[in-house]
């Protein structure tokens, strides 16, 4: 099984695809399939049977996977699409850095 870099909660830019360009953050990280759903990016038209959740039915608008590698975190520091790098913090815990900027991307 893969590991993302990229973690639910996370604000990322996406980087190629026709949603190039938009910014969002990620709702759902699916490791397996190597896939994030980002919020508003890569919407996809459902038609949804009438039930007791959903009276009316019709057809709804909701967010698709979108492969990790078309997408890239925004570092809270310096505000810029960056690759991930690591290291190990004083308290011993492995974090997320910017690769632009040396920045924490993990809270420590």
């Amino acid at each position: 099984m893969s590991k993302l870099s990229i973690r639910k909660g996370d604000r990322v830019e996406v980087i190629a695809g026709k949603d190039k360009g938009k910014k969002g953050k990620v709702l759902l990280a699916l490791p397996k399939e190597e896939r994030v759903m980002v919020e508003g990016i890569t919407m996809i038209k459902r038609h949804v049977r009438p039930t007791r959740k959903v009276p009316q039915g019709g057809i709804q608008e909701r967010e698709a996977p979108i492969h990790v590698s078309n997408v890239q975190v925004i570092c809270p520091s310096c505000g810029q699409p960056t690759r991930i790098g690591y290291r190990i913090a004083e308290s011993g815990k492995k974090v997320r850095v910017c690769r632009k900027c040396e920045g924490d991307i993990d809270k420590a």
